[in-house]
């Protein structure tokens, strides 16, 4: 078990557990957090899973922990590990079971006033639009070939078949669509569960949020996303529902055989991994590339029919119903990107599990307008708290393998908040306060609780001491929706 005395202080933000603490790492660990999130850390296993992940074979740098750590499946949640490519291994653990889990956020000119009143009407008209739920169907059901399309295609399948825009697309990582995905890799059942779930939100931590835009702390960024004080946002937090599931539990099972067969010692059997260059690597990574584009065309889906909700409850009522998109990230996904480590540009295999891509400013992939300023990163807080609008670095992009945290973090379990939290009472604080809210159910409102989580103000101001973040905007809620 770590302990704080293992670690050696570099910051008030940064902490680092050198190879020495133990012979089998191949790099240190370097955590970025402040006393208080580390000891509020010691209750659960990520720092000795962040350990564990630093004994995979090929790792180059640092195994990277951010401040919303919290114990996962093999890799802690908040991890990133970057592998040498071809010849490193790609572990599912370290990406994820919700591939390309995500937040996209859209913008409007509504000012906060003008919408109050409809308010309860406009969360009755996104519930209805939006599906949530454990195995909820969505509006759209595809046939094995269209589903082929859309794990190919991506939000390009959505921009082809009238439910996005060129700029959606334009906004969001990777354009929408991460080449190299190969339907042929996903196994029946992962089709059974994915055929009839795009364009639904699922349930957990997953959610859509109508947000008011409360402090603006970069007005020349903000005006560029069209960031406006006082107006109206929303977020759609969710990813790959089922399939994206099915795909990690079915490489699991079948990594467990290929660490036998190419020798690969483990302190973990939830680390299994497979090389790289390996038929299994390379299924592995066509195969959650499939999950990563369903999870894109997903939350496209999702913001067409948040555009519906918004005509629905406001058209004719309010000057300017229109949403326009911020951005769209990804939180759970393997990139393979070319990084500076140790004065050498290498390409690797960025596993992000819990943690935002955050390249800063000249990233050539990013939409013109966003290149001067960096990345865009957006950062929601638990349900009934304050969520964020961040920017990559310079120093993102040099020292955390251009990544950041992705969310307030948990510091209770899902079974925890149920005991502790009752759902109906929560409902009641959220309204008392003026939060509208919708959920499908009261125990799972209670297990999302803002009580089960850490303060995502303090996750913030971490990130952002160390340089790996700067702050755009804090957006509060007015509304939410949850299966």
């Amino acid at each position: 078990m770590v302990k704080i005395s293992d670690l050696v202080k570099i910051s008030d933000y940064e902490w680092e557990i050198p190879k020495s603490a133990n012979p089998k790492m191949q790099v240190p660990v370097r955590i970025f957090a402040t006393r208080r999130l580390l000891e509020m850390a010691m209750v659960d296993e990520s720092l000795q899973q962040a350990v564990n992940s630093a004994m995979l074979p090929g790792l180059v740098g640092h195994v990277l922990v951010m401040p919303d750590m919290h114990q996962g499946y093999g890799f802690p949640i908040g991890g990133v590990a970057a592998t040498r490519y071809p010849d490193g291994v790609i572990s599912p653990g370290g990406i994820g079971y919700d591939i390309n889990c995500g937040v996209r956020l859209l913008a409007s000119q509504i000012d906060v006033d003008e919408v109050a009143p409809f308010l309860e009407e406009l969360t009755v008209a996104l519930d209805r639009n939006c599906p949530s739920g454990v195995g909820k169907e969505g509006h759209i059901r595809l046939t094995d070939k269209e589903l082929d399309e859309v794990c190919i295609h991506g939000s390009r399948w959505a921009l082809k078949n009238g439910y996005a825009t060129q700029s959606d697309l334009a906004r969001t990582e990777e354009s929408g669509c991460v080449d190299g995905a190969d339907p042929q890799t996903i196994s029946k059942r992962a089709r059974e569960r994915g055929r009839d779930q795009l364009g639904t939100l699922g349930a957990g931590n997953h959610f859509l949020e109508v947000d008011l835009i409360e402090q603006i702390f970069d007005p020349k960024a903000a005006e560029v996303m069209g960031l406006k004080e006082g107006c109206i946002a929303v977020q759609i937090h969710c990813g790959s529902r089922g399939f994206g599931h099915q795909i990690c539990s079915d490489y699991v099972d079948e990594f467990q055989g290929a660490v036998k067969r190419y020798g690969i010692q483990l302190p973990d059997r939830e680390l299994v991994c497979a090389p790289l260059n390996s038929p299994e690597g390379q299924r592995y990574l066509k195969a959650m590339r499939c999950a990563a584009n369903f999870a894109f065309a997903n939350r496209q889906i999702l913001a067409y029919y948040t555009r519906r909700a918004f005509e629905e409850a406001l058209a004719g009522k309010v000057k300017n119903w229109h949403l326009h998109q911020v951005y769209d990230i990804a939180h759970n996904m393997g990139k393979i990107e070319v990084h500076e480590i140790d004065g050498e540009r290498l390409k690797v295999c960025v596993h992000r599990k819990g943690a935002t891509r955050a390249f800063g400013p000249g990233f050539e992939d990013l939409p013109p307008e966003y290149r001067p300023i960096g990345q865009p990163v957006l950062v929601p807080g638990s349900m009934g708290t304050a969520s964020w609008v961040l920017l990559g670095t310079e120093e993102s992009t040099r020292r955390s393998f251009a990544s950041t945290c992705h969310g307030a973090g948990r510091t209770m379990s899902r079974a925890q908040a149920k005991k502790k939290i009752w759902g109906e009472e929560l409902r009641n604080a959220l309204r008392s306060r003026g939060i509208h809210v919708r959920a499908g159910s009261l125990s799972g409102l209670a297990e999302e609780a803002p009580e089960a989580y850490k303060d995502v103000d303090d996750v913030v101001e971490t990130v952002v001491g160390a340089g790996i973040a700067r702050k755009v905007a804090r957006l509060v809620p007015l509304a939410v929706v949850k299966g």
